[in-house]
C-alpha cells in the first residue's frame, strides 16, 4: 500500500501538535507539526516510541534527562518511560510507537 502524507488529514492531538497518523497492526507512525511554544506534559504508555526531530528545535526529556534537540536527532524511549517535551521553535517531528497508538484511532 502507498500513502501520499500530503494526502492525509491532519489531527490535533493536544493544543499545537497537529499529526498524520498512519497505523498497521503493529505499529503507528505519525509525522507532527508542532506550533512554537506547545508542550506535552511528562507522562508514559505501554508503547515504546522514536522520536526524531526533522525540523526545528524540541526541548525534550526522557526519564528526567532533559535536552536540546534539532533536525537529524532522534530519541529511543522504552516503554512505560517517563517522558515530555516542549518546541522552542515551530517544529515538524515524526513518532514511531509500537505496538499501534490506539487511542490516536
Amino acid at each position: 500500500m502507498a500513502i501520499n502524507i500530503a494526502t492525509l488529514a491532519s489531527k490535533e492531538i493536544m493544543p499545537g501538535y497537529h499529526g498524520k497518523m498512519i497505523h498497521t497492526a503493529t505499529m503507528t507512525l505519525v509525522y507532527w507539526d508542532v506550533e512554537e511554544g506547545a508542550e506535552v506534559p511528562e507522562h508514559s504508555h505501554k508503547n515504546e516510541q522514536i522520536m526524531q526531530v526533522l525540523e526545528g528545535r524540541f526541548e525534550f526529556w526522557v526519564a528526567g534527562e532533559k535536552a536540546i534537540y534539532e533536525a537529524g536527532d532522534l530519541v529511543v524511549i522504552k516503554a512505560h518511560q517517563k517522558h515530555g517535551g516542549k518546541a522552542l521553535t515551530p517544529c515538524k517531528l515524526m513518532d514511531v510507537f509500537s505496538p499501534t497508538r490506539e487511542e490516536y484511532h
